[in-house]
């Protein structure tokens, strides 16, 4: 299996948000991507500027950091779906795509749509965030820092700019064998961008110290909030029934949490948000994390906290 290291770059609506089309808030103008093989060593690699069509203005910022006109951009921009087209050919057929932080492969995948692009990516639809796996070997596994921190801690030359696809793409496959890979490799990311269909598409991942679970697609929020499987309280680990500590609870209208046992894996704590996709679907994260005592304390306080607002809402002393 190979390793396609990808980065994009985008531009917006120059014209604020009133101007933004809903299908596309987003164009791509660039895309850049190395492909590693199993071993980190680099076998090829695909850099190509698109020729903005829906936003023909490039925003301030974007011009700004990519230190690029909307004139050059035409001059050596091709016809996205040229590009698009060409770059899953590159890609091949074994492979899995790592990135810079959450949001590449979302973007990709509404460009495609936008375009009629066909694409074949496999649902879950896994990927590695590089940033989130060099967080877990070389920070606390929350923190994330920029690209650029990451290539200066590595002690690595930056023998070009930042901010350009190519570039960027060609700096993270850098890092890739720099990274603890036996200890991060179970670490997938999960693109939601298409979410399951139905019962039997719910994805169920297991990393060790916690596991994560994608519902299927619900008509509204409350529905989805309400769901049985959402609301389940069955360990991550075995699969078996725990006791409720603190029933889930909601701090907003998306965030809820619970604190459980289970009588073989001792504490757990859990959290869900309810999202929505850009054809109005609601579905459902969730996260159940072993704990300790201290960290059910914390669920606890939060909820104490949460009964509080509430009732000084009711008394209207907000």
């Amino acid at each position: 299996m190979n390793y396609i290291v990808l980065d994009l770059e985008w531009n917006q609506s120059a014209d604020g948000k009133a101007y933004t089309n809903s299908r596309i808030p987003f164009e791509i103008i660039q895309i850049g991507a190395v492909k590693l093989d199993e071993n980190f060593s680099e076998i090829s690699q695909f850099d190509r500027y698109i020729r903005p069509a829906v936003y023909t203005k490039l925003h301030d910022k974007v011009q700004e950091i990519l230190n690029v006109t909307i004139e050059e951009l035409t001059c050596i921009g091709h016809d996205f779906a040229d590009v698009a087209n060409d770059f899953i050919r590159w890609c091949g057929d074994d492979y899995i795509f790592c990135t810079w932080g959450q949001t590449d492969l979302t973007e990709l995948q509404r460009n495609f749509d936008y375009y009629n692009i066909e694409y074949n990516f496999p649902m879950p639809f896994l990927f590695y965030d590089v940033q989130k796996l060099y967080s877990i070997c070389f920070q606390d596994s929350k923190e994330r820092t920029t690209l650029k921190n990451a290539i200066e801690h590595l002690g690595m030359q930056e023998l070009e700019g930042y901010h350009s696809a190519g570039s960027d793409a060609r700096y993270t496959s850098q890092i890739m064998p720099e990274l603890d890979f036996e200890k991060v490799r179970k670490f997938y990311s999960v693109d939601t961008y298409r979410i399951p269909q139905n019962i039997k598409e719910e994805i169920y991942l297991d990393f060790g110290n916690y596991g994560k679970y994608i519902s299927r697609g619900f008509a509204d929020r409350e529905e989805a909030a309400n769901d049985k499987e959402v609301t389940a309280c069955r360990c991550f680990k075995c699969n078996k029934t725990m006791k409720r500590i603190i029933k889930w609870f909601s701090t907003n209208s998306k965030s809820y949490y619970g604190l459980f046992s289970c009588q073989e894996h001792g504490l757990i704590k859990g959290r869900f948000r309810i999202k929505s996709t850009d054809d109005k679907q609601y579905y459902a994260i969730r996260i159940l994390k072993c704990t300790d005592e201290e960290g059910g304390k914390k669920i606890k306080m939060r909820q104490q906290r949460e009964k509080e607002h509430r009732r000084a809402k009711r008394l209207g002393t907000l």
